[in-house]
């Protein structure tokens, strides 16, 4: 039976790919130093999340991917040590589900402990649509976000993005000193602060894996992401997971998108006092309990001050087409150098982050 079973389960956007794609390449060093990353394979942590928030969809993910569940909870019953769960859809679960979650791994494991990493939310709530638009979403950022989903099913929703709203389904589940929230880095920390202190939580040596594997989401400009959201107006298929993952967010968007750099922006005013009011909530029910925090809960506030940043609606017809045009360049070099057989050129986008992905698809 395993000793302590840690459930990471998000939020969303907030360094959880980043510690996935550091844990999951060291998964045989953790092993060896007493921490088990269960199940077949990374997919299972998602599958298992679909599991437990009861989504239908699963079915269509393979025919092994509605056992992921059972497969997770079979490898923690037989290890002896520590284990851990991750993925960032489980936070979207209802209280009833996380209950149920927990009970069964309670079964097989002698302490559950829930961890969550976090953002401040506005930075939180951008970021969330740009990821929405890399699975092929089509809503403005104005219209992002405007309400709060019942169903356990919407990962891209104030659901799972307000730290207080799952805090409200998920602290009931476990006792406050077993769950451990790692609040946002402060500016200018290396970027492996939030691996040193994911692993301070776990009990491990941050070298037990090479922090070198993690990879960042950078994020789009103003006019890339607009650009994107028109893309996605006219494509057809990519409706899978997988083939989103592989074409759009990575290929598309994060390969050839990102590299441009342009502006940041933000939403609507009345956008960002609402996440505002969501970082004011969230800090003074954090502060009302006993949970285990790491770092400092003021850095989940909204800054009082904001620099000017554009409104995505207020980039033109020009832009997009600016972009777009860029865009086909890019693409005709890509497209060249694969029919000749050719690497691409100085200044082509570098594969990077997709031939990990690949790499990874071709494991699963």
């Amino acid at each position: 039976m395993t000793r302590r079973a840690f459930v990471h389960i998000g939020l969303p956007k907030t360094g959880t790919s980043y510690l996935q794609a550091i844990a999951w390449p060291g998964r045989d060093r953790l092993r060896a130093a007493g921490l088990l990353l269960p199940g077949a394979r990374k997919s299972d942590h998602l599958f298992a999340s679909m599991v437990v928030r009861d989504d239908p969809g699963v079915a269509r993910r393979g025919p092994e991917a509605p056992g992921a569940w059972d497969r997770v909870l079979a490898d923690v019953a037989g290890f002896d040590g520590d284990a851990l769960i991750s993925h960032e859809f489980f936070c979207a679960a209802s209280a009833e589900q996380a209950e149920r979650m927990v009970s069964q791994l309670s079964a097989v494991t002698e302490e559950v402990h829930v961890v969550l990493t976090t953002r401040e939310p506005l930075g939180l709530f951008t970021s969330s649509w740009q990821e929405s638009l890399k699975n092929k979403a089509t809503t403005r950022l104005a219209d992002y976000g405007r309400s709060e989903s019942d169903d356990p099913r919407a990962v891209w929703d104030w659901r799972s993005l307000d730290l207080g709203l799952v805090l409200d389904r998920w602290s009931p589940a476990v006792p406050p000193e077993r769950l451990h929230i790692l609040a946002p880095a402060p500016p200018g920390v290396p970027r492996t602060d939030l691996w040193d202190r994911f692993c301070g939580v776990l009990g491990i040596a941050p070298d037990t894996c090479d922090a070198s594997q993690g990879f960042a989401n950078s994020s789009m400009g103003v006019a890339e992401a607009e650009t994107l959201r028109r893309i996605n107006e006219r494509l057809t298929g990519f409706n899978t997971g997988r083939s989103r993952g592989v074409w759009l967010r990575s290929f598309l968007a994060d390969e050839r998108l990102v590299p441009r750099r342009g502006e940041p922006f933000w939403p609507a005013d009345d956008q960002v006092e609402d996440a505002r009011r969501r970082g004011v909530r969230a800090v003074e029910k954090i502060r009302a309990a006993a949970y285990d925090v790491v770092g400092d809960v003021d850095l989940l506030l909204v800054p009082d001050e904001l620099p000017e940043r554009r409104h995505p609606d207020s980039v033109t017809d020009a832009e997009v087409a600016d972009v777009a045009l860029d865009l086909v360049a890019t693409l005709m070099g890509d497209l060249q150098a694969r029919s000749e057989g050719e690497r691409p050129g100085p200044g082509a986008p570098a594969p990077g982050r997709l031939a990990r992905l690949r790499r990874t698809l071709r494991r699963v």
